[in-house]
């Protein structure tokens, strides 16, 4: 078991990588806060975990409901040794001029700021409690950015030069912070990553872009999440870990 005793929260884990993610944080020991705006959703995932998960809600874009979100876990479980910042949102791909201020700010304020809420709520404990580990799903949008998603990459952009701060400021209280950049996967927001209808053919003109021949999946975003979480990554800090098929080679 490699997270045997640690306690982890995973924002996003309603669906998608967050729930890759979380199941299989919980197959390897951790107790799992799962965190979803989506309240039914987070809970049919803790259920099909069991009782080492506990379902919450969260607008992760809101302080108050982030720090509930880190006090009931820290009330239920402990105060949380592992913080995954997955839950994320895009605007539709299209011209930059068509994005609206309206997307521009939703897309920040779940994809950036929601980082600055869960880091001011949980750094702090874990420091308390000798170190932890804070992983940020970036993107290789953050690396390799395609067209029509410019805001949206700004967002994963910033999620990962914060990354890289976070883990310098961090480090003295023993807080390592690493992110991971997944290849498009199939998850809930395909069709707007890609901007048309998800057809098979239009699945393949992204996955012709992916050298391994295809999408990202939950199961590969969660083995190279349980890896930075792990102890066997415990002198790794401040990286950007593509998870990609060499999108990004």
């Amino acid at each position: 078991m490699r997270l045997e005793g640690k306690i982890a929260i995973v924002t996003g884990a309603g669906g998608g990588f967050g729930a890759g993610i979380a199941e299989r944080f919980a197959a390897e020991g951790a107790r799992v806060a799962v965190v979803d705006i989506r309240r039914e959703a987070a809970e049919a995932v803790a259920a099909g975990i069991g009782p080492s998960a506990i379902a919450l809600a969260a607008d992760v874009g809101a302080a108050a409901d982030v720090d509930a979100m880190v006090a009931e876990t820290r009330a239920r479980f402990g105060a949380p040794h592992i913080l995954v910042n997955n839950a994320g949102t895009t605007h539709r791909n299209r011209p930059l001029l068509e994005v609206t201020e309206d997307d521009f700010d939703r897309v920040f304020r779940v994809n950036v700021k929601s980082i600055f809420h869960a880091v001011r709520a949980a750094a702090p404990l874990m420091r308390d409690n000798g170190g932890g580990v804070i992983l940020n799903v970036s993107s290789t949008a953050a690396l390799r950015p395609r067209p029509g998603l410019t805001w949206y990459n700004a967002s994963k952009g910033a999620a990962s030069l914060a990354t890289k701060s976070l883990a310098l400021e961090l480090a003295p209280w023993k807080v390592r912070v690493n992110a991971l950049c997944p290849v498009m996967g199939a998850t809930g927001l395909l069709e707007e990553f890609m901007g048309v209808p998800d057809t098979p053919e239009n699945r393949q003109r992204f996955i012709a872009t992916i050298p391994l021949g295809r999408m990202s999946t939950a199961r590969d975003i969660a083995a190279a999440a349980l890896f930075l979480a792990s102890d066997e990554a415990e002198f790794i800090t401040g990286i950007d870990l593509p998870v990609d098929g060499g999108r990004t080679a």
